[in-house]
């Protein structure tokens, strides 16, 4: 581990504990170059299956690209940062628990539409238009009209 400071490689681990949320450790060292301390962090390299584009193309998964959708739909609606990390992650662990190696963008698209689902209509149908790519207003209301009429089913349920 090269010391931030110097560069130097040497160093020694003065502290070790678990973080916070469990996912790591957290290690106290000192750099033996500088006398400098400095914290480094020990995760479990989790592997995710490759993600398997529209247009064929593979890339490696990556948690950004959701939580930059998500948030996205979110703008400006009564949703909490903390709300949206819970919801990525739920979308994110979905994808770890895939059984194969590689997962259709499809497939992480309709997780992403199923949790705004249930969190906010309008992050739900802003993400839905820009996902599903509506050709025209038609579409658009076809897909309001959908989560109307799934919205009121609901409540007649729970009558």
């Amino acid at each position: 581990m090269k010391c931030p400071f110097c560069s130097y490689v040497e160093n020694r681990v003065i502290d070790s504990r678990i973080s916070k949320d469990g996912n790591a450790i957290r290690r106290r060292r000192e750099c033996a170059g500088c006398g400098k301390r400095f914290t480094t962090y020990e995760f479990v390299e989790e592997v995710l299956p490759m993600v398997v584009k529209k247009d064929g193309r593979r890339e490696p998964f990556d948690r950004s690209k959701i939580q930059v959708g998500i948030k996205k739909a979110c703008e400006k609606r009564p949703i909490s940062v903390d709300v949206i990390e819970d919801v990525v992650g739920r979308v994110e662990q979905a994808c770890r628990d895939y059984p194969d190696k590689e997962i259709p963008s499809a497939v992480i698209g309709e997780r992403v539409m199923a949790e705004l689902h249930d969190l906010d209509e309008v992050a739900y149908v802003r993400f839905a238009s820009v996902y599903r790519q509506f050709r025209d207003a038609n579409e658009f209301l076809e897909e309001l009209e959908d989560l109307r009429k799934k919205k009121t089913g609901s409540l007649k349920m729970d009558s």
